[in-house]
């Protein structure tokens, strides 16, 4: 029988204690930065090495990135497809994950996502561009 500890709190993926990779910061800075096609690039580029499940985390970051970016491109339905699964993905590494506050990137992606719901395809360019998450570490 599990303790009551046990099935509240879920395995954590290997590795989430860990030192975040010098490729996550950088990542980081460059979401921080509002570069997201750069972030891409360097998240994608740890994500497609690691082969464990923490893998996942690299491609939810990098996912609320692209949805930010077609945000700031005018794309409606790509921002809201992208920070929603983006969201999703992170879901297994809340609260904190190899020092990422998840939670927070979790609840900021959500916030802009429902506001861009809210807002509409036809007005989703009024968006206070304050509500695009930052990448916080904890």
């Amino acid at each position: 029988m599990q303790s009551e500890a046990t099935q509240q709190n879920p395995p954590r993926p290997e590795g989430w204690d860990a030192a975040p990779p010098p490729e996550l910061l950088r990542g980081i800075e460059q979401f921080n930065h509002r570069e997201y096609f750069e972030c891409h690039e360097t998240l994608e580029a740890i994500w497609i090495k690691e082969p464990r499940p923490i893998r996942t985390l690299y491609k939810g970051i990098l996912q609320v990135g692209v949805g930010c970016y077609h945000l700031l491109r005018g794309n409606y339905r790509g921002a809201i497809i992208k920070l929603d699964s983006g969201a999703r993905y992170l879901e297994a590494f809340a609260p904190c994950c190899l020092s990422v506050d998840v939670a927070r990137l979790i609840a900021d992606a959500r916030a802009l996502h429902s506001t861009l719901i809210r807002l509409g395809p036809d007005h989703f360019r009024e968006v206070d561009p304050n509500l695009l998450p930052l990448v916080h570490l904890c």
